[in-house]
C-alpha cells in the first residue's frame, strides 16, 4: 500500500468515533446502522447488544461495508473512506478488555460520568479487518476515488 494512502487511512479512522456499518439481513438486504468505534491501525472494534439484529447478521455473514467521513460545508471538501471488511466476534478476553478500553477512550469527556459498564453477556464486540478500502477525497475531482487492496 502506498504511504500517503496509509497515512491518510490512518489519519481518517483516528480523527472520527462514529461509522455508518452495512451488515446482511437473513432475507438478503442489507441493513446499516451507526456505531461507535475505536481503532488499533487497520484494525477497527465495535460493539453491540449480544442480542441485536447486527449480532445476529454477524452471525451468519461476516461480510460487512462501512463507511467514515465528515459532513463538510463545500462538496470539494468531502473526504472520507468506506471499506469492505470481515467481522470475527472477539472472544478472547484480554482482547475483549483492549477493545473496550479503546472504544471508552474515543469519548474522554465521558470521565466525570459514571457511566455503567454493559456486562459481557449483554454485549458483542467484533473484530474488523479490512479485504479493500476505497478512499474519497472530491480535492481530486468530484466523486475521485481510490481503490486500495489490503
Amino acid at each position: 500500500m502506498d504511504e500517503t494512502f496509509r497515512r491518510t487511512i490512518l489519519r481518517l479512522l483516528d480523527q472520527h468515533r462514529t461509522m455508518r456499518i452495512a451488515t446482511l439481513r437473513p432475507d438478503g438486504w442489507p441493513q446499516v446502522t451507526t456505531v461507535g468505534y475505536a481503532n488499533e491501525g487497520f484494525v477497527i472494534y465495535f460493539l453491540c447488544g449480544a442480542n441485536s439484529q447486527k449480532a445476529a447478521n454477524l452471525a451468519m455473514d461476516d461480510r460487512v461495508s462501512l463507511a467514515v467521513d465528515d459532513d463538510p460545508a463545500q462538496v470539494l471538501d468531502i473526504v472520507g473512506l468506506s471499506m469492505a471488511a470481515r467481522a470475527r466476534l472477539v472472544t478472547d478476553p484480554a482482547e475483549f478488555e483492549k477493545a473496550l478500553r479503546l472504544l471508552i477512550s474515543r469519548y474522554p469527556n465521558q470521565k466525570g460520568l459514571d457511566l455503567p459498564m454493559p456486562k459481557a453477556s449483554e454485549i458483542c464486540v467484533f473484530r474488523l479487518t479490512p479485504t479493500i478500502i476505497s478512499l474519497l477525497d472530491y480535492s481530486k475531482g468530484f466523486g475521485h476515488t481510490d481503490l486500495i487492496a489490503c
